[in-house]
């Protein structure tokens, strides 16, 4: 689907990196934008450009989404007003980098209800207006850690491989009702992922960062082409292939010294 004209997109986790480039690419294709983040300022931005550059309609719904009812929110602030969502791009999410128990229950807590329950809810929501309608594309963000236990990533992880396996079968659930569901597994991206995790990429690292406007179009790509699960990168690819012939234990050995 290259032209959406006339249709409106909602992405989360919208006011920078992966989720930026979503709302640049969907604009660009003609959609309409709702634009979900917690920070307003960089949203208002972001919207008065994409109005400039693209002409389409852009609104800020800012929302936090580890907050009980924020998916409510934004349903009733679009479907509830004459705003039905086609695509769906469930982009926001966190990860701290730290060991299990070095992190707070604050910080566990947060990272299962953004990753995991407003993602569900959201999907849920969003999905059963679509499936009333017999039209409309979901794609839920997760990462190559969805395939791998991650030691200092272990909670991310957890909730990633948790998207990964509620999209594959939503995705058959839906898929006779015209509502396609697909998920992303972006490896490393240049982002500020790592900043806001606390996680200080070495050199060597950094040269394996994928462009962030890449990675959305491959993920786009397989979206509207009906690919239930992408892989962003030739590299990530084989990595998540391989991971099926390791023995677990070295798959958690392997990923603790890359993700170090």
């Amino acid at each position: 689907m290259n032209n959406l004209s006339g249709k409106w997109a909602l992405v989360t986790g919208a006011s920078a990196g992966l989720g930026e480039q979503f709302a640049l690419q969907l604009a660009e294709m003609g959609a309409s934008l709702v634009l979900v983040a917690r920070r307003k300022e960089r949203l208002d931005k972001l919207a008065q450009s994409l109005r400039e550059q693209y002409k389409v309609e852009v609104v800020v719904l800012a929302q936090d989404l580890s907050k009980h009812g924020a998916p409510a929110n934004l349903f009733a602030a679009t479907e509830g007003s004459g705003k039905p969502i086609t695509v769906l791009i469930n982009n926001a999410g966190l990860g701290v980098h730290k060991t299990f128990l070095d992190q707070t229950s604050h910080q566990l807590q947060e990272q299962i209800h953004v990753n995991i329950l407003a993602l569900t809810e959201l999907t849920h929501l969003f999905g059963g207006a679509m499936s009333q309608r017999k039209e409309g594309y979901i794609l839920n963000v997760a990462s190559v850690a969805a395939f791998m236990p991650i030691p200092g990533y272990a909670t991310y992880a957890a909730t990633k491989a948790y998207v990964l396996s509620l999209s594959d079968a939503v995705a058959h659930e839906l898929a006779e009702q015209g509502v396609h569901v697909s998920c992303l597994c972006p490896g490393a991206t240049a982002t500020e992922f790592m900043d806001v995790a606390g996680h200080q990429l070495q050199d060597w690292q950094k040269k394996f960062l994928m462009a962030s406007d890449e990675c959305v179009r491959v993920g786009l790509d397989g979206l509207f082409a009906g690919s239930r699960t992408t892989v962003a990168g030739w590299m990530n690819k084989m990595v998540t292939q391989s991971l099926r012939l390791l023995p677990r234990r070295a798959v958690v050995a392997s990923s603790a010294k890359i993700m170090a």
